[in-house]
């Protein structure tokens, strides 16, 4: 029986390249210059320091930048709030997400079965497999997904026919 699965996976080495670059560019920056700014990756979790909030969003276009020429889809960031850390310093931690929630899945079933598709959705951990009798019907499935779901960039693997 056909199948693909829908998953939320970002590309980490060009994220980490991104982020390298986005770092070595803060160094070289003029404006950055004396400055405690500076960006760093650590598991899947991107911190980003900086003397003030303006300098944070700064740090935040330079990477946004960095991961948009890397092909890397942005809405695969969750940002966390600013937090003070010692004296005039700030932080904030973007999480890269990995894996469709709980909550994204059961959106993604429901909206497979209300489309009267014959196809069927099924949560898989952090993918959702959707299995149909005939390609023709998986492919009208994957259509309607990336035309429905927008908040999470969602991509396709595992097709099987």
């Amino acid at each position: 029986m056909p199948s693909f699965d829908t998953v939320c996976e970002p590309n980490m080495v060009e994220v980490k390249n991104a982020v390298e670059n986005a770092a070595k560019e803060i160094g070289t920056r003029f404006d950055f210059k004396g400055t405690s700014a500076a960006i760093e990756l650590k598991d899947k979790e991107i911190t980003m320091f900086g003397d003030a909030e303006f300098q944070l969003t700064q740090v935040e276009d330079i990477l946004t930048n960095k991961l948009t020429k890397r092909s890397v889809d942005v809405r695969f960031l969750d940002k966390g709030d600013v937090q003070k850390i010692g004296g005039d310093k700030v932080k904030q931690v973007l999480k890269v997400r990995n894996g469709i929630e709980t909550e994204q899945a059961k959106k993604i079933t429901r909206l497979v079965k209300d489309s009267k598709l014959k196809v069927q959705a099924a949560i898989q951990g952090d993918a959702v497999r959707i299995t149909g009798a005939k390609r023709d019907d998986l492919q009208a499935a994957m259509a309607l997904l990336r035309k429905d779901i927008t908040d999470v960039p969602i991509s396709f693997n595992n097709f099987r026919d």
